[in-house]
């Protein structure tokens, strides 16, 4: 079997959370288990009213898959990422989460949306505008529009090398909000929410918690029993997130040394670890690239009794995703949501389940052989590069 190809900072320590980090939140946000005053322990690990399902858990990626402007294979750019037409595409097939990005506009209301900038073109030249510091009119202003037939300002959008393409999909869809997710993508889908924070900009504790107070308000009053699992790659978020509620799972965001950055418990796996028995979080996303580089990390992160999903390109090859599962990875999120979750479902089938009748094994497009998973891990070091 051949490989698929696929498409191809100043932070502060708050080493201490003051203690009076919850007072402002109001305690009708919380319902059971909401507010939590615990020591910051791994026992909080049991306090927690959900929990990651016991399997092999597959999340789409901004839904039905990141937008990749650059690429072209087609898949890459179908549908408008963070959309809700997205994420009610992607729950159409057997999916356990939605991934997608949070950020808090400057009136006060999450907005689903990746990059921190957002692009427009006026006069034949290309503004940007932080999504923060919009209101929620204006955030909304951009791209298709809600009423028939009205076009809001045109979307554009830069790549980590500076080029800048506009955002043209295959079947687009008007920017939204946190609330109306909740309101309009089916209910059997879990969400994975993560915290968008600028890497090049020092939040101070006040920031961090008028941010993660209002996505909290709206989940606690919109989530009824949706699973929901919360993560963030700026480590002081993810601290107080676990600090402010023990409803729902926490997980650190991390490339695994892949970037550099100032915080160095953003710089590695072993910081990663630390990070969330210091402070009582549930689990680890790390770049793929970072687990095959260091499959031994697994058994650490396991024995530290915490979850790890993995994220990253590589995860859209399905021989990449049928190790990880062998090796003891609990899920990944993926951009090729019909793809991965097809072979998924076979794998993470009970063994009994997989044979016919006469007892032999049925057509299955996961079940490699041992040379080609041999060879899989050969090529290892040519994948992570």
């Amino acid at each position: 079997m051949a490989l698929k190809s696929v498409p191809v900072s100043d932070v502060p320590n708050l080493d201490r959370i003051s203690e009076n980090a919850t007072l402002s939140l109001s305690p009708r946000l919380f319902p059971k288990g909401g507010i939590d005053k615990g020591d910051g322990d791994g026992d909080k690990q049991n306090s927690l009213s959900f929990e990651l399902p016991k399997k092999f858990v597959i999340m789409g990626h901004r839904g039905s898959g990141m937008n990749l402007l650059q690429s072209p294979d087609q898949k890459m750019k179908a549908i408008k990422e963070n959309s809700v037409r997205s994420f009610n595409a992607a729950g159409k097939f057997n999916l356990d989460f939605i991934e997608f990005d949070v950020q808090v506009t400057r009136d006060g209301f999450p907005v689903i949306f990746h990059d921190i900038f957002i692009l427009t073109q006026e006069k034949g030249v290309i503004v940007e505008k932080r999504v923060t510091d919009l209101s929620l009119d204006e955030f909304l202003s951009y791209g298709p529009q809600r009423e028939t037939n009205k076009m809001g300002k045109p979307l554009f959008r830069k790549t980590k090398d500076g080029r800048i393409f506009e955002w043209k999909v295959e079947d687009d869809d008007h920017l939204c909000t946190l609330h109306e997710v909740f309101q309009k993508v089916d209910h059997s889908s879990g969400f994975n929410i993560e915290f968008k924070f600028d890497d090049n900009k020092v939040y101070t504790e006040q920031e961090l918690l008028r941010v993660l107070e209002i996505v909290l308000q709206v989940v606690f009053e919109n989530a009824r029993d949706r699973p929901i699992i919360f993560s963030s790659f700026q480590p002081d978020a993810v601290q107080l997130m676990r600090k402010l509620q023990s409803t729902y799972p926490v997980y650190f965001l991390t490339n695994g040394g892949s970037e550099i950055y100032s915080d160095v418990r953003r710089n590695s796996l072993d910081e990663a670890i630390k990070l969330c028995l210091a402070s009582g979080l549930q689990g680890i996303v790390s770049e793929v690239k970072a687990i095959l580089r260091n499959p031994g990390a697994i058994n650490k992160i396991k024995e530290s009794k915490l979850s790890l999903i993995t994220y990253g390109q590589l995860n859209n090859v399905p021989e990449v995703v049928y190790m990880q599962y062998l090796l003891g990875v609990e899920g990944v999120i993926v951009d090729l949501v019909k793809e991965i979750t097809e072979l998924v479902l076979d794998f993470r089938k009970p063994e009994n389940e997989k044979f016919q009748e006469e007892g032999t094994m049925a057509e299955n497009k996961t079940h490699f052989s041992q040379d080609e998973l041999s060879f899989y891990l050969r090529l290892v070091p040519e994948l992570v590069k």
